[in-house]
This record gives C-alpha cells, sequence and structure tokens, in this order.
C-alpha cells in the first residue's frame, strides 16, 4: 500500500497524519501539543516535535510512506547559517516588529501591497536586516522551509504559498524588480509550486526512522491553506474559515484581491485565488478567560438566535491584521459582566461579526459572492458558535469534510509524487 504524510506546524501544536492512495482512509494521526511551552518559539523545539511525532507513527506504516510535505504558520520566519543552524530567534507570525521598516518598504513596494504589512515576511526580513546576528546569516526560509530541509538537506527551497508575504510575484512566479532591487545581501529561497519533489529524503533521516530511501519530499504550504485543502470546498464563492488560537479566512474566487490596507492577500491554487485574511483575534483568546470545558458546558447555556448587544473586538494584545490592519489597534474586552456566560455569548458573538466583516469586505472588493463557509480549527466543534457565526454570514456553515490541516498537506504530498512519476 501506497502511503502519503503530511505535517502539520499550527499555532497550538504539530500533527501528523498517514493517508492511502484513495485519500479515504486515515492509516495514522499523530500529535505534539505545545501547551503554552515558552520554548515552542524555538527551532530546536520544533525540530523536536517533529521527530517525536515521526516516531509515534507505527513503524509498518513509515515503511510504506512514499511522499512527505510540511505546512507551517504563515509568516513564521528564520535567518540561518551555511549549515543551516539557525543564527538567531525566528519571528512568528504574529510578531509585528516589522513596523519599525514599514516606512521604508512604502518607498519600495507598489502601493497596497501585501507585504505592506508589520507583520508580512518581508517586513521581518528588512528588520532582521538591521540586527547584529544578520551578518552570520546566508539563508532566509519560512517555518516549513526549514523544517523539510532537516528531512531533505537541501537549503533555501519554498513554496509559492509561503513565499506570497515576502512579495514573490505569485502571477508570473518570480521576484519582481522591485525586489531584488533591494540587493539584500542573503539568499532568498528558490521558490516551487506547493506539492513539488524536492529531493528524497536524507539517507540517514530514512535509515534512523525506517522509511524508504525513496521517499520524497515536497514543497509544502501554510496551515490555513491546508486547512483549506482538507476542507472538501472546490468551487467559486465557497470558503474556509479556519478558528484556531487565530480567524483565518479564505474565499474561492475567480478574481485575484489584494488591499494591505485591510489586511487582505490573495493565494494562487491552480486556475483560482484563495483571497482572504487573518486576524489574531480568536480562540486564543478565549483561552485566556475560560478552559475548554467552561467553553463546552456555557456554550450550551448560550441562545444563539439572540444577538449579544456586548460588542467587543477580541485581541490578546493591540494590533491586529485583518479586517483592520493597525499594528496598534486596542483590544475592547469591557464591560465585562459578571455572569460569565453572557461575557462568552459577547466574546462569540464579536468574533463572528469581525469574520462576517472579512467576508463582506472580499465581496466588496469584487471576490466571488460568498455561497458556503466550511470550518476547520477548533472552533469547528462549538455548535452554538456555529449558530452564532451562520446568523451573521447569512450562508449555510458546516463543518470541514476533514477538519486537520495535516490532512491537506497529506493530499499535497500525494500530489506531488504521483505528477512526478507521471512526468
Amino acid at each position: 500500500m501506497d502511503l502519503y504524510l503530511g505535517i502539520d506546524f499550527g499555532t497550538s501544536g504539530a500533527r501528523g497524519m498517514v493517508i492511502d492512495e484513495e485519500a479515504c482512509c486515515i492509516q495514522a494521526q499523530v500529535r505534539y501539543p505545545f501547551q503554552d511551552s515558552p520554548n515552542a518559539v524555538t527551532p530546536n523545539f520544533w525540530q523536536e516535535a517533529l521527530f517525536v511525532l515521526v516516531e509515534q507513527i507505527p513503524h509498518q506504516l513509515r515503511r510504506q510512506i512514499k511522499a512527505i510535505a510540511i505546512n507551517g504558520t504563515s509568516s513564521t520566519v528564520l535567518l540561518v547559517d551555511a549549515a543551516g543552524n539557525p543564527t538567531d530567534a525566528p519571528l512568528l507570525y504574529n510578531d509585528a516588529r516589522g513596523s519599525l521598516v514599514l516606512e521604508h518598504l512604502r518607498s519600495i513596494a507598489p502601493p497596497n501591497h501585501t507585504v505592506l504589512s508589520a507583520t508580512s515576511s518581508l517586513a521581518k526580513l528588512l528588520w532582521m536586516r538591521q540586527q547584529p546576528s544578520f551578518s552570520e546569516a546566508r539563508y532566509f526560509l519560512h517555518q516549513a522551509d526549514w523544517l523539510a530541509f532537516l528531512l531533505h538537506g537541501q537549503l533555501g527551497i519554498s513554496d509559492y504559498h509561503n513565499a506570497l508575504k515576502l512579495g514573490y510575484d505569485v502571477e508570473e512566479l518570480k521576484y519582481p524588480e522591485w525586489l531584488e532591487n533591494l540587493q539584500i545581501p542573503i539568499q532568498l529561497p528558490k521558490v516551487l509550486s506547493p506539492g513539488t519533489p524536492i529531493a528524497e529524503l536524507r539517507p540517514e533521516i530514512a535509515d534512523k526512522f525506517g522509511f524508504r530511501r525513496d521517499c520524497l519530499v515536497c514543497a509544502g504550504t501554510t496551515d490555513s491553506i491546508a486547512a483549506f485543502l482538507a476542507s472538501g470546498a472546490k468551487l467559486p464563492g465557497e470558503a474556509v474559515t479556519s478558528l484556531g488560537s487565530t480567524l483565518v479566512v479564505k474565499l474561492l474566487s475567480r478574481t485575484r484581491q489584494e488591499d494591505a490596507r485591510y489586511g487582505i492577500y490573495s493565494h494562487r491554487l491552480g486556475d483560482l485565488w484563495l483571497t482572504g485574511g487573518a486576524s489574531n483575534t480568536g480562540g486564543a483568546v478565549l483561552k485566556q478567560f475560560f478552559t475548554n470545558a467552561e467553553l463546552e458546558s456555557l456554550s450550551r447555556e448560550i441562545d444563539a438566535s439572540i444577538a449579544s448587544e456586548l460588542d467587543y473586538y477580541p485581541l490578546l494584545k493591540a494590533g491586529d491584521r485583518f479586517p483592520i490592519n493597525d499594528p496598534n489597534l486596542p483590544p475592547r474586552l469591557s464591560p465585562r459582566p459578571d455572569n460569565p456566560v453572557e461575557f462568552l455569548h459577547g466574546l462569540l458573538e464579536s468574533i463572528a461579526r469581525i469574520e462576517a466583516r472579512g467576508y463582506e469586505l472580499l465581496q466588496q472588493m469584487g471576490a466571488d459572492k460568498l455561497s458556503r463557509v466550511y470550518t476547520a480549527g477548533g472552533g469547528a466543534a462549538n455548535e452554538t458558535w456555529t449558530a452564532i457565526r451562520a446568523r451573521h454570514l447569512q450562508v449555510p456553515v458546516v463543518a470541514s469534510v476533514y477538519t486537520e490541516a495535516a490532512y491537506g498537506t497529506a493530499l499535497l504530498a500525494m500530489g506531488g509524487r504521483i505528477k512526478g512519476e507521471q512526468e
């Protein structure tokens, strides 16, 4: 039996999923929760998580895996030396210190370009360029790029989903002239289509973990696109909301939308465009106030048919990316009622408003009319929240066919291997 492994590095943990060639039977699922570990932001921790995940897969299945792909959080980036060792701490997806170089970036990049955000990969790179450790670096990589390098051993390779916020032109499939003119003294990644086979596993990795020597490592994607691939959404107008630690919306459209003023960007997906944005609101804010058990029990006491009058903008700290792109946007979490059911209702209602505003904005910009929303992430299981969201969105809201981003990444690995064999 031919098997395929997808690995997902999300905001709350790492997951792996092994599927067969029919993609209808999940052979194995493995997890490595981060559990708010202070070390979860270090590459050493990522490496440990990757190898522990792999070791959890039954040995007899590992021998049948023909291809592997990895996704990571969008715009989580790091600098490495010529041997692939990190030269400094990585900057995570929501790190906004790039705001210090935004004015300089606006003088270079086209108006309203995707990179004109404090959290874009390019803003982070320009900030890194000003740090003393930059002189030791040779390559700029995304999280998924570096994790895949640990498996295949080739430095400086990325995919056009991860490279979008670095400024890569996904329409022309090249770095634009304005970016090349920056003459950054470091190797920018060679960019491949997601799923493209890169190389076979390093022999020492294959032997250590009992993989076949010809197992291919394929170019990856971002965690939210992997969740989209897993969802079952296929037609223009269909969308996926990922309700994890953060809120990510992606709408399949025949037209490309880009506007940094609102944190809107589009990923290429075959002949269509996956247009959307990512907000810092989401499950992480809920977990600041409630345990999982409390979220479950209190949600059952909410009447989802009645709108909460509480008007919050739930954030852990100042700053959002979409639908308001403002690194200084303050959280709004008051007034806080004494009744925890009312407070939770207000939070769920407010996050649903932000989601609805996001889709409304995408359609105003010219994207296809919203027809159905699939939901991925932990929030998909909350039926009360689903009903509140459906009231705001005014379209059917359903759970994704598969909710795990790791499943979408396994599909990518399978597609890459099969396409490589056909060529």
